[in-house]
């Protein structure tokens, strides 16, 4: 269970003693159906476990898992990630898993990355139907946590013209839902040649993966 696997994370804990990738924690990429590329941003996320082996000490491995909301492995992940460009789908078991393993300790980023907005907020209603998306506050331990980002989420993209926000879902008062919306987040975690992106603008993506992370595996859980 996830509880469990948090209790094993430590600040103090060092990834060259551990024997093996699968003794380490790491990020769950989730695959949806209803269509949408959840596939998208393929050197994403190993990137930033690479910025997060080198930054703290938290033990992840190399790579991600992909997981199913179905699957037994999505417990092992205390991380989910989603994205894509189209539309997003969750059967209604599949609504219940979500639900419990967010109120189990699980946490999931859901980055638009330009086309799943409109669906990913339906499902979303769906989990927590009495509980809407507010925009995550600048003073949030997410926003000062490893790294500080006084404004909110740094924009790497533009679409809309629009300023990048970031919202969030809370459970007895811990942040599980973290949408980051006209940001491109993850398109920052990418290769440098994919969208070449100027540096500062990958390194703030990235700071901003790890503050998610940080907060993702130390955030009190009751």
């Amino acid at each position: 269970m996830i509880r469990s696997l948090l209790l094993m994370l430590s600040f103090t804990a060092t990834p060259l003693a551990l024997a093996g990738q699968e003794a380490l924690v790491t990020i769950g990429r989730l695959q949806y159906d209803g269509g949408g590329d959840w596939y998208g941003n393929p050197s994403s996320i190993s990137n930033l476990l690479q910025a997060i082996r080198e930054r703290t000490a938290i033990p992840v491995a190399d790579r991600e898992r992909v997981v199913r909301l179905d699957s037994p492995d999505l417990w092992d992940v205390p991380f989910l990630h989603m994205t894509g460009h189209g539309n997003v789908s969750f059967s209604d078991e599949e609504v219940q898993i979500l639900r419990s393993y967010l109120e189990n300790g699980g946490f999931l980023h859901a980055d638009d990355n330009y086309g799943m907005d409109e669906s990913f907020r339906q499902e979303i209603a769906r989990i927590f139907p009495d509980q809407p998306l507010v925009e995550v506050p600048l003073e949030h331990d997410v926003y000062h946590i490893f790294y500080e980002f006084p404004n909110g989420i740094p924009k790497v993209h533009e679409h809309d013209g629009l300023p990048a926000q970031a919202f969030g879902l809370f459970v007895n008062d811990r942040l599980v839902v973290f949408y980051s919306y006209q940001a491109d987040l993850s398109d920052g975690w990418e290769d440098p040649d994919v969208h070449g992106d100027p540096n500062e603008v990958r390194e703030a993506a990235l700071r901003m993966g790890v503050n998610l992370f940080v907060y993702a595996v130390t955030a009190t859980r009751d």
